[in-house]
């Protein structure tokens, strides 16, 4: 049974014969495609798919991640054909990969910045450079812990050194570092990952969207666009619980200040008010839907607590971004390792 597939842009689709891989019938047929590894190790083959019926066969999770799977990105290598198949090839931006790296580290400072917010920066002994795009995280390996943590880059790559927000928890790894990492304590730093990057060529508006400690990588892709003169505007949106939960807004009010056309911060508190009355009160996810009826031309980018991200993913879908625009690296369980199967409504 011959099935077709159809990639966006292009005006003749390609046979394809059932059980094919989608990478295997486009060479077959003389179409040009990215590919390395051809086993689902690498990602090279990264696609979008649109429609149809395929079959995802087994791949690694280094090569395709949780965050890309939500966005309906497949490994056209590992991707078997059962029907008509309507792709889209990835752009470049949405396919950047950095060198992977394991830096030797050093704790230069550590400070607080809230009640149960630290600042870790940290300086790079060796095994660099580190080049990332800002929005990315890293795993940071420390003596007192058994295995890596995740945390976002809060700096942008051009700012000399690595820092991380840790939000404190009773009974984690971030209560040890509080209490054990001196300055001057070495940490391991693998990466960079993450498919929430900011994606420089897009020229049009802009919205962050950060939850507590969220805001690490928020403040990197911000502190990034506006080096950059991306033309935006960028509307920052801020939410936490309480007042003392507030932190770095006055380099925020500086960058609005320097740049008053360009971009618009908003915090918002959702237990209640600051002392003054003068926050805004509610979700975060509420102030973007109040603020911001029209999302035409729109980049999102998303970060802080998973069901904060959920909420302001199904928001922007509900006002019709693609998902193709709305960028997060939430704390997902891993994906099935068993063939999933996807069927055309």
């Amino acid at each position: 049974m011959n099935h077709l597939i159809s990639i966006a842009g292009d005006a003749h689709p390609v046979p394809a014969q059932d059980g094919e891989t989608i990478l295997d019938a486009l060479l077959r047929n003389g179409v040009g495609f990215a590919y390395s590894c051809q086993a689902g190790n690498c990602g090279a083959c990264k696609c979008e798919y649109l429609a149809g019926e395929i079959v995802e066969l087994e791949y690694s999770e280094q090569a395709l991640s949780p965050a890309e799977r939500a966005r309906s990105v497949v490994l056209a290598c590992r991707t078997q054909v059962r029907g008509d198949v309507h792709i889209r090839r990835l752009d470049t931006e949405e396919f950047v990969m950095h060198p992977s790296r394991v830096l030797q580290c050093r704790v230069g400072t550590l400070d607080a910045l809230t009640h149960d917010v630290l600042r870790l920066r940290l300086t790079i002994e060796s095994g660099g450079p580190f080049a990332f795009s800002p929005g990315q995280f890293a795993k940071l390996q420390f003596a007192f812990a058994d295995a890596p943590r995740d945390y976002s880059m809060a700096n942008a790559p051009h700012e000399t050194g690595l820092e991380f927000h840790v939000r404190v928890l009773p009974g984690g790894v971030s209560e040890r570092i509080r209490e054990h990492l001196d300055v001057g304590d070495r940490v391991r730093v693998s990466g960079p990952f993450g498919v929430s990057y900011l994606r420089q060529k897009h020229r049009g508006p802009i919205l962050a969207v950060a939850g507590s400690t969220g805001l690490a990588p928020i403040r990197s892709l911000v502190h990034a666009a506006l080096r950059a003169g991306m033309p935006g505007p960028i509307h920052l949106y801020f939410g936490v619980r309480e007042e003392r939960d507030v932190y770095g807004e006055a380099e925020l009010r500086q960058w609005m200040q320097a740049h008053p056309d360009l971009l618009r911060v908003h915090v918002v508190l959702s237990e209640r008010a600051g002392e003054a009355g003068t926050r805004r009160t509610g979700l975060v996810t509420e102030a973007v839907a109040a603020d911001l009826p029209d999302l035409t031309g729109f980049h999102a980018y998303l970060a802080g607590p998973p069901a904060m991200v959920d909420t302001a993913g199904e928001l922007l879908r509900s006002r019709g971004m693609a998902a193709r625009d709305i960028h997060a690296d939430a704390f997902y369980r891993a994906v099935p390792a068993q063939p999933v199967p996807h069927v055309a409504v």
